[in-house]
């Protein structure tokens, strides 16, 4: 099989409904609201070729201009479709880049009958995963430190070596604060602890306070502070300057050079990075690589099969961010997937891991009734 084509890109598009779920004061936080039930839109995207090999991805729909540059073009050359599209969607970020480049490895791995953490020179067969929580709300859920810590008690008793937290969006700072004691007193003795305020901080003045409260406690890492966006290397530096506890940046920045000139600039301790955000498979292992290089950690934004594959493969990372996670809400991903591959509270092993996926490609089949009985349209360029 030396030159196959692209012939056909279809997304397929299905809602699935989230009960007990709502927003917060702005609108952008998915939070606990007893009663509601939001309802969301999830993809997929398929890449069809000459070959009859179909290969897929999940969450992203595909611009026209994107289908069209890639019907046509040979599915194994993925450095090079990479590098076109990176140039060509300069202005408009890598993220439109992630579905594709997800569904050309998928391809490959279901061509040479190998799942994708192989081709990546992979050896892991489970990883340890964090409880990463959905945001604090003012309904009755996670409305308190105790409820948090509440929460990471539990969260370690199912065996998760280590939990994040994410705040309130418009709390007063001493709430902040008092949750990562809270937290950090009840389960700090036997677990890793995080804190991703989510950039929601209103001052550099508050994530210094926050940086001394995770100080206290032992945190593991702070995440993306303060207002500034999580893009500030001068402002993250200082802050890196008066805190002990290592920060977590670049989930907000995109590529391989602004990763490496946040790196080199005295941003971040761990290095942040996604195939969302980073341009597909190709793009986050080559953010992981450079990583290794400056002899740094890399951590993976967010749950998905992709990103087991490729912490598979990895020397330098420590955990799979296992969430969004509420002790009142179950059920809060689309099950297109198998229990052990899909992100709810107690879908890990006794040791708190995940299991990555042995077949080819992905590795893991859709539930395509599932799907089919949720499609609201489909869209196809060829």
């Amino acid at each position: 099989m030396t030159n196959p084509k692209i012939t056909k890109i279809e997304t397929v598009i299905f809602e699935h409904e989230i009960q007990n779920m709502g927003t917060d004061y702005n609108g952008f936080n998915l939070v606990y609201e007893k009663g509601n039930v939001h309802k969301m839109q999830s993809s997929i995207l398929r890449i069809h070729t000459d070959t009859g090999v179909i290969g897929e991805s999940t969450g992203r729909q595909m611009s026209a201009n994107v289908a069209h540059y890639v019907l046509g073009k040979n599915p194994f050359e993925r450095e090079k479709i990479y590098n076109d599209l990176k140039r060509g969607l300069r202005h408009t970020g890598l993220t439109a880049i992630s579905g594709l480049d997800v569904a050309l490895w998928d391809f490959a791995g279901k061509v040479y009958g190998a799942p994708i953490h192989q081709l990546l020179g992979g050896w892991r067969k489970t990883i340890p995963a964090y409880a990463s929580t959905y945001h604090g709300d003012e309904n009755g859920g996670l409305s308190t430190p105790e409820a948090f810590a509440d929460f990471a008690q539990q969260c370690a008793e199912l065996g998760y070596p280590a939990f994040k937290i994410h705040g309130w969006g418009n709390a007063p700072i001493e709430r902040e604060v008092a949750n990562i004691h809270a937290v950090g007193q009840r389960v700090g003795d036997r677990m890793d602890l995080m804190v991703d305020p989510a950039c929601e901080l209103e001052t550099w003045a508050d994530a210094l306070k926050v940086g001394r409260a995770c100080d206290a406690e032992n945190f593991f890492w702070l995440e993306d502070a303060y207002k500034d966006g999580g893009v500030s290397v001068f402002g993250h530096r200082k802050l890196r300057e008066l805190i002990k506890t290592p920060l977590l940046q670049t989930e907000h920045i995109f590529g391989l050079e602004q990763h490496v000139d946040f790196i080199v600039n005295g941003g971040t301790d761990f290095v942040r990075t996604g195939t969302y955000e980073d341009g597909g498979i190709t793009g986050a292992m080559k953010v992981a690589r450079a990583a290794e290089g400056f002899g740094l950690d890399v951590e993976f934004h967010g749950g998905s099969i992709p990103h087991r594959h490729c912490i598979a493969a990895i020397r330098n990372t420590n955990y799979y961010e296992l969430g969004l996670l509420h002790p009142l809400i179950s059920n809060t991903k689309p099950p297109i997937h198998p229990p052990e591959f899909t992100d709810e509270l107690e879908n890990i092993d006794t040791n708190g891991h995940v299991s990555v996926p042995q077949g080819p490609g992905l590795g893991v089949e859709l539930d395509w009734d599932y799907i089919n009985a949720h499609r609201v349209d489909t869209i196809v360029y060829e």
